[in-house]
Parts: C-alpha cells; sequence; structure tokens
C-alpha cells in the first residue's frame, strides 16, 4: 500500500485500511499475486467445465430450487446473464453512495483470493468502476442475507453489462451511456462469473463496516459530551476513581473511566465542595454504560473483519485441490446476530445520553428550569429533550432483532435466511439517531455549563466550547432551536480528538 494506491488481495485488510479509504481519496488496485490467484482459477474452472459432464451447482446448473436443471455448454454465458438480470429486484431507497464504494471494494477483496472462478477483466472493471467513482444505483430492500446479498450484488454488477443505473460526478444513468462515454465495452460473462458477482455478503458487510466506522467517532464523542455534562450537572468524580473499575475490570468500562478522568482533569467545577453524596445513574455509571457498549462494538469489529477477509460466494473452487465445492458461506447469520447486538450497544448509548439531558433541564443542581432565563415566559431546552426521547423510543424500537426471523424462500430450499441486510439497514437507522441524540446532548449541555461561569471546567472540554461556541451563541430568550440542533448536528462530524488536540 502506498499512499494514493491501497492494494486488495489474500492479505489481511484491517478496520483502520477500510476507514482510511473510506475517508481518503485512494484509489485501489490488485496485487500481482491475486492477479495470478484469479487467472489461475479462472483457467482451472475453464478446462474443468470444457473437459467434464458432471454437475457444477450454478456452474452448469440452475439456481436454488432449480439446482438440478442441467445447462448446455453452449448456454452458459447466457444463464450467468439471466441471473443478473433476473435477481435485479431491489425496491426501497437507494444506497448511500460510501456504502456502495464499501460495496464495490469489498466484493473486489473476495473476488482477489482466487475462489471464486471470475475473469480478471471482471474484477478489474470492478476495480476501475471504484476508481473512476462510478456508482452503482442500489436500493436498501431485497436481500434475505442468505444466498448471498442477492438483489443488491445483482444491482451492484448490472453495469458490467451496460445495464441498471450508475451514478457518476453527481449525475445518475443509465449504464450504457456512461459505458459508451468512458469507452468500456460491456463485460461477457463466462461460466459461474454472476453467481461469483452476486453470491456474497457484502452487502451487510459494508453497512457494517460504515456503521462501526460511525460508531467509533460517536463513542469519542459520547464520551466527552457526558464529561461536559458531567460538570454541568456538578457531578461528585468518586465513581470516576480507577480503585472502582480495577475490581470490576471490563476492558471497556476501565478505558473510558480513565478517559474520563483525562477529560475532567483540572476542572474548577469539579474541585469545588459538592453538596450531594452521589448522582443519578445517568452521570456516575457513565463508565460501565459506554464501557458495555465499546466492548459490543469491539467484538462486532472482530466480526466483521474476519468476514471482509474471507470467500463469501458459492461454490468456492480450489485449483489445487482440484475441488468444486458447494457450501453455504454466503449465509448471514455471523452479520446478522451481530449487526443486532450492535443496534443495541449504539442504542444505550443514546438512553443513557437522554437521561443526562432530562437531568440538565430539571431545575436541579441551581440550574434555572429548562436552561434559560426566565422560564415561563421563556420554554428554553425543554422541547429538544422531546425530540430526544422521541428518537431513543424509536432506537428501542429498532432494537427488535431481525436475526431471529426467517422466511423461506425459493420453493423451501433456502429455508432459513439470516435477515442480516434487515439488520444492517436497521442498524444504520440507529447510528444515525444516535448522533441526533448526542448532537442534543452536547447543545443542553455547553448551555448548562454557561451557568457555572465564571468557574471553567478542564481545558480539553473549554476547547470543545469554544468551539461550538463560535457555530451557536449561548440561548437568552426563546429562539428556533431546529436551526441549532442541526448545526449541532454537523458539528459532530468532526473527530473529537482534532478538537482537542489529542
Amino acid at each position: 500500500m502506498t499512499n494514493n494506491i491501497f492494494t486488495l488481495d489474500s492479505t489481511q485488510t484491517h478496520f483502520q485500511d477500510l476507514k482510511h479509504l473510506l475517508n481518503n481519496s485512494r484509489q485501489i488496485a490488485l496485487s500481482n499475486n491475486a492477479i495470478h490467484c484469479i487467472e489461475k482459477c479462472r483457467e482451472y474452472l475453464y478446462n474443468k467445465v470444457a473437459s467434464s459432464d458432471a454437475s457444477f451447482y450454478g456452474i452448469n446448473t440452475g439456481f436454488g430450487y432449480l439446482q438440478n436443471v442441467k445447462i448446455d455448454k453452449n448456454q452458459l454465458e447466457q444463464l450467468q446473464k439471466n441471473l443478473l438480470i433476473s435477481h435485479a429486484c431491489g425496491m426501497g431507497e437507494e444506497v448511500p453512495e460510501p456504502i456502495v464504494k464499501l460495496m464495490l471494494a469489498l466484493k473486489i477483496k473476495s473476488l482477489s483470493y482466487g475462489h471464486s472462478g471470475v475473469q480478471l477483466t471482471t474484477v478489474q472493471r470492478l476495480v476501475d468502476m471504484y476508481n473512476k467513482e462510478v456508482l452503482p444505483v442500489i436500493f436498501t430492500q431485497g436481500s434475505l442475507g442468505a444466498s448471498g446479498d442477492l438483489a443488491p450484488l445483482s444491482h451492484l454488477s448490472l453495469p458490467l453489462l451496460g445495464l441498471g443505473e450508475v451514478k457518476y460526478k453527481g449525475v445518475k444513468y443509465p449504464s450504457e451511456v456512461l459505458l459508451d462515454e468512458l469507452d468500456w465495452a460491456s463485460i461477457q460473462l463466462q461460466s459461474k462469473e454472476g453467481l461469483a458477482l452476486i453470491n456474497g455478503t457484502q452487502f451487510m458487510s459494508a453497512y457494517g463496516i460504515y456503521i462501526l466506522i460511525q460508531a467509533e467517532r460517536l463513542v469519542h464523542w459520547a464520551n466527552a459530551i457526558a464529561a461536559i455534562s458531567f460538570d454541568a450537572f456538578d457531578c461528585v468524580a468518586d465513581p470516576l476513581n480507577a480503585n472502582i473499575h480495577r475490581v470490576r475490570s471490563h476492558t471497556g468500562q476501565v478505558s473510558i473511566a480513565e478517559k474520563l478522568r483525562c477529560l475532567l482533569h483540572g476542572s474548577q467545577i469539579g474541585a469545588q465542595q459538592k453538596q450531594q453524596v452521589q448522582d443519578p445513574y445517568s452521570f456516575r455509571c457513565i463508565p460501565q454504560v459506554h464501557g458495555a457498549s465499546a466492548d459490543a462494538i469491539e467484538y462486532v469489529k472482530s466480526v466483521f473483519i474476519k468476514e471482509i477477509n474471507s470467500v463469501t460466494d458459492n461454490p468456492n473452487i480450489f485449483p489445487d485441490e482440484d475441488l468444486i465445492v458447494s457450501g453455504g458461506n454466503f449465509h448471514g447469520q455471523p452479520l446478522a446476530i451481530s449487526l443486532d447486538f450492535l443496534s443495541i450497544a449504539l442504542a444505550e448509548i443514546g438512553s443513557i445520553s437522554e437521561r443526562r439531558t432530562y437531568q440538565l433541564i430539571s431545575g436541579q443542581r441551581n440550574l434555572p428550569a429548562f436552561l434559560v432565563k426566565n422560564p415561563g415566559l421563556n420554554s428554553g431546552f425543554m422541547i429538544p429533550q422531546y425530540t430526544a426521547a422521541g428518537i431513543v423510543s424509536e432506537n428501542k424500537q429498532l432494537c427488535t432483532p431481525a436475526s431471529v426471523d426467517s422466511i423461506p424462500s425459493s420453493n423451501n430450499q433456502e429455508d432459513h435466511v439470516s435477515m442480516g441486510a434487515n439488520a444492517a439497514t436497521k442498524c444504520k437507522r440507529v447510528v444515525d439517531n444516535l448522533e441526533k441524540i448526542l448532537a442534543i446532548e452536547l447543545l443542553t449541555a455547553v448551555q448548562a455549563l454557561e451557568f457555572r461561569r465564571p468557574l471553567k471546567t478542564s481545558e480539553p472540554l473549554e476547547k470543545i466550547i469554544t468551539a461550538f461556541r463560535k457555530e451557536i451563541p449561548f440561548n437568552e430568550t426563546d429562539r428556533l432551536l431546529h436551526d441549532d440542533m442541526k448545526v449541532a448536528l454537523e458539528f459532530l462530524q468532526q473527530e473529537v480528538d482534532s478538537i482537542i488536540g489529542a
């Protein structure tokens, strides 16, 4: 990997690699080893099919329930084209462009191992599409998360044939039109290629990686915002004492308690004498709650990194062993369960955040009711908490697991499916909602902390407050808080460490 080129092959791809790939305008390329493996596998498959009358699932047979229908050798190319056309049955909203880019990269990664039987020209076209940002139009609904993400990956693959639609430089085109403009010939699919393209978990995987990248940023923000709320509510520091966490040593809990101690170190507000002995759980138990979610996120991350470094189409081809083996690596159960777990972990960070927002506007600890002068005449921050509560409730509803559901398909040949695609799309809604909830807490906490002046909080937190106040001034009297909430949401798009200089 150079600064501008990210190489995809069987070498382990790490989470930070994908994060940098998504956040930077980096090109991708196949390594020489990947090229060799792809060509070797394709040559083996070509010779095997040409010299044998045996049936190989999806290579010279029908698909799913039609597995026993033998296809003539002179119809194998048409079989693969028909597969893509017939399976492109997506509905719903369009998949966001960053996730489409990840889908392309992860599909290339899976094919680069040389166990899928595809042509090098097919994989190289996917590379060119990624590098030129020719992004297929894909839809959120249609996958059961079991026979691979069939419908979404079919839409991903249609432009190879000059079919479907793509987005290019912000404009949507029929694929055929853009291929002509770029002077790209359509790909003539060979045996097994259509199945290799649409069997796989890249829809679920791309969603999961995207969500995990957002989750990592938002966990850092959640800790910083909670620390501001902690001082704004004039909390007792004892629950952050390292000894407490040493005797219940969950990794996330210990780490976040230490992070909060660092964030609050040197606070004048924290140093003053407290009137209360204890604080509500939403402040006292931040390390335990945030920590449990952080541990869950790390576990889910390990599952997804395992998945994106895997071959997930079917059948798998092993040239060195002279094997073509049909199995079920396309089944999304590991991802579905993990995405449901991730939804719960993210929702809980939002749930405790809303409780801190509620406490801050409640008129306790010498803070004015609803954090505004002349409450009654002014409603102040009353309704942002309503909004946060409504979003928290929505997240609770979205945490109903998708992975426990299954609806048989393909005439009961595919009789247990993961529903991982539904788990993925609703998990994205959860992480998007979490960002809104945290934006409301930040808006509320900074307002509350102003009532502690002239005392200051810690240096890192004062940096956040100063940067935030450049965007949103103190609320003296009622104004259109919707606008402030939108600006607060945009503020969270930054990495918190870039503000505090960590």
